[in-house]
């Protein structure tokens, strides 16, 4: 059976919408992409969830509709890439999630993992999700997913948000045969893809 997901239960394939709606120019430059990303989320509703606990069972279903939206809002925010027609037609049709898109525009909620991470109705105490609270302020006890979403941390003050229960870590820098100047596995200039506290905290989540 289907997983129950807020705010999915309206979301409507991108081939079902081009056949019945003709979409904005540009539409060529992301329909591979979601038709991929739309085809992983039908295999993760569809997935044998026999042996997982109930709260994971839409984890992965959150985090490809994230990737999904953050894909299309890169596009037209960061690489100026599709037209604010198109963007808003894909809003519009519900092909992506507007309402999270639009959080991501304010300061603080850049890297929001879902609206049900900032919701006080799901909680014990009314208080927003664990993911929301700066993995530095937290005791390590508390490095853990949410269980809603499966997200660790969409704080924007920690790097390489959102930081999810099955995000890959960065390989620790190693020295190569040639020695001290030889170089690393990442480079000098490079911002690494999260903070070396953070990868040690996940490391020992994730039983590494």
């Amino acid at each position: 059976s289907s997983c129950a997901v807020p705010g999915r239960a309206a979301m409507s394939t991108l081939k079902r919408k081009i056949a019945t709606r003709r979409p904005p120019e540009g539409i060529d430059l992301v329909r591979e992409t979601i038709e991929r990303f739309e085809e992983q989320l039908r295999e993760a509703v569809n997935e044998d969830h026999s042996a997982r606990r109930r709260n994971e069972l839409t984890w992965r279903i959150t985090r490809l509709n994230w990737e999904k939206c953050r894909f299309v809002y890169d596009l037209y925010w960061k690489k100026k890439a599709i037209s604010r027609e198109l963007y808003d037609w894909l809003v519009r049709e519900k092909i992506v999630d507007g309402p999270l898109m639009s959080k991501w525009r304010k300061q603080g909620y850049e890297k929001l993992c879902s609206l049900s991470a900032i919701g006080t109705k799901n909680t014990n105490f009314g208080t927003t999700s664990i993911c929301r609270v700066p993995l530095a302020k937290r005791a390590s006890t508390a490095i853990v997913p949410t269980a809603a979403t499966g997200c660790v941390s969409c704080c924007s003050c920690d790097k390489g948000t959102p930081i999810w229960w099955n995000t890959p870590l960065p390989e620790e820098d190693e020295e190569d045969e040639g020695g001290a100047e030889g170089g690393t596995k990442r480079k000098a200039d490079e911002e690494p893809e999260m903070d070396e506290e953070t990868a040690t905290r996940l490391r020992a989540l994730q039983g590494l």
